[in-house]
């Protein structure tokens, strides 16, 4: 299973400074980024339509800043649209405050916990491939918006015929609990166990659930 299926561990405590190399776009290696913004290049582009997940956060909008540095189509799903903006780590403190815009880029507002929003993204048509990068407070997502949004993801994209598929999570989820420093797994017992019971039920989805037959 784990062959057919690659997951992307990132650590929470890294996130703001992740950024995906242009080479490596759903693989698993990432390299941070602290270049200001990139010319695109069409040679670079793989002809992909991505569907993003939680857009408007920090390693959502790096993704699809990136994507359309490559000539990539995006289509974003995010509770507010309007916080979809350029991510400081390719474009710098200073830009953080603007919208993000591409003609190649379509954002749509809405849940991920509602499946007819996450159904809307794929409405769009000819999606090639998934980025997960969900996140938020629990307090104001709920304490399975993790596990419900992906599970409703996971529908989307088989009743489209779509496989391709990256999840961001935390390391300390599943089974990297033994890479996390001891500090952190304090916070991931007590402040943060609620939090990290979502994740791994998000995780389970594709080890040992419906997901697991996607790559």
């Amino acid at each position: 299973q784990e062959g057919k299926m690659r997951v992307l561990v990132l650590s929470l405590m890294a996130a703001s400074a992740a950024a995906f190399a242009p080479s490596s776009f759903l693989a698993p290696s990432l390299r941070s980024s602290a270049s200001v913004s990139r010319t695109r290049t069409s040679p670079l582009a793989l002809d992909m339509k991505i569907a993003v997940f939680g857009a408007s956060g920090l390693t959502g909008a790096e993704v699809t800043y990136q994507a359309l540095q490559r000539g990539e189509s995006v289509v974003a799903l995010a509770r507010t649209p309007s916080k979809v903006t350029k991510p400081e780590g390719s474009c710098g403190a200073d830009a953080v405050t603007e919208l993000l815009t591409d003609p190649n880029l379509t954002v749509l507002g809405g849940s991920v916990t509602n499946q007819a929003d996450v159904d809307a993204v794929f409405a769009e048509g000819d999606v090639t491939s998934v980025v997960v990068a969900l996140g938020g407070k629990t307090a104001d997502v709920g304490e399975t918006m993790l596990t419900d949004g992906t599970g409703n993801i996971i529908k989307a994209m088989k009743s489209n015929g779509v496989k391709r598929i990256a999840v961001v999570t935390s390391i300390g989820a599943g089974d990297s609990e033994d890479q996390a420093p001891f500090f952190f797994k304090v916070l991931m017992w007590t402040a943060m166990k609620k939090i990290f019971t979502d994740k791994n039920n998000q995780e389970a989805l594709f080890f040992n659930g419906p997901g697991k037959d996607l790559e």
